[in-house]
């Protein structure tokens, strides 16, 4: 495999056989995704044309290689169709994203994450058949938005018009055990964890009392959960 400096069949294989995610693409998205997977201790196999790329994240990662991800022949060299995971990041070449999601899809690989550049992107690749579909630039896009909005500390929305905000705590409720403060009566949220400052992120119950400097987690409707974070 002499087209393939930093790969062999049989590592990838290896790899492929444990806890591993192979990340097609390594711009600034799929390099930043393939990082954190390694350092939470998952293996991976990164795959991009880029030489500079590629060397770059030689060491880094499990294994990285140079190849050309929309050809079948090349994929299956690398063991791609022995992988339960992949994320194709291919975000400045659509034609590439979609024959490599194509491919993928022929492989019958259990659980495909694909990066969409906008809507019409996005929508081929769901026609495709991939398995999960991610806007990377409009998601963190709408995210800033409500951050910008509102007071929250960060925002996440877990489903359309469902959402877990951190927050400072509202002066209405400190120093009352939460049990007796009927949130999700007054306000339609509820509060997961707290955070006393200097202290770690514990889960909440009836009887938490919440001070001034705490941090909380919200979760609840959009609106809901936005508008409790703005209480002062």
């Amino acid at each position: 495999m002499a087209r393939f400096p930093f790969f062999g069949g049989d590592t990838s294989r290896r790899i492929a056989e444990a806890d591993s995610v192979a990340v097609i693409g390594l711009g600034r998205f799929g390099s930043a995704l393939a990082l954190e997977l390694v350092s939470g201790g998952t293996e991976v196999l990164g795959i991009d044309l880029d030489e500079d790329l590629v060397q770059s994240l030689n060491g880094e990662l499990t294994q990285v290689v140079r190849a050309d991800s929309t050809k079948y022949e090349v994929l299956k060299q690398l063991a791609i169709d022995e992988f339960d995971r992949v994320v194709v990041a291919i975000g400045g070449d659509i034609s590439a994203s979609i024959l490599t999601c194509s491919v993928l899809r022929s492989m019958e690989i259990p659980v495909i994450w694909a990066k969409a550049v906008d809507d019409r992107h996005g929508l081929i690749l769901e026609q495709l058949g991939v398995h999960h579909v991610i806007y990377p630039e409009k998601d963190m896009g709408r995210r800033v938005a409500h951050l910008v909005r509102g007071a929250a500390l960060d925002f996440i929305e877990v489903a359309p018009g469902y959402a877990l905000v951190k927050s400072p705590v509202p002066s209405t409720i400190q120093g009352i055990p939460l049990g007796d403060t009927a949130l999700r009566k007054k306000y339609g949220v509820t509060i997961a964890a707290y955070h006393h400052e200097g202290g770690s992120w514990t889960n909440a119950d009836n009887a938490t009392v919440l001070q001034s400097g705490d941090t909380i987690l919200v979760v609840g409707p959009t609106k809901d959960a936005e508008g409790f974070a703005q209480l002062r």
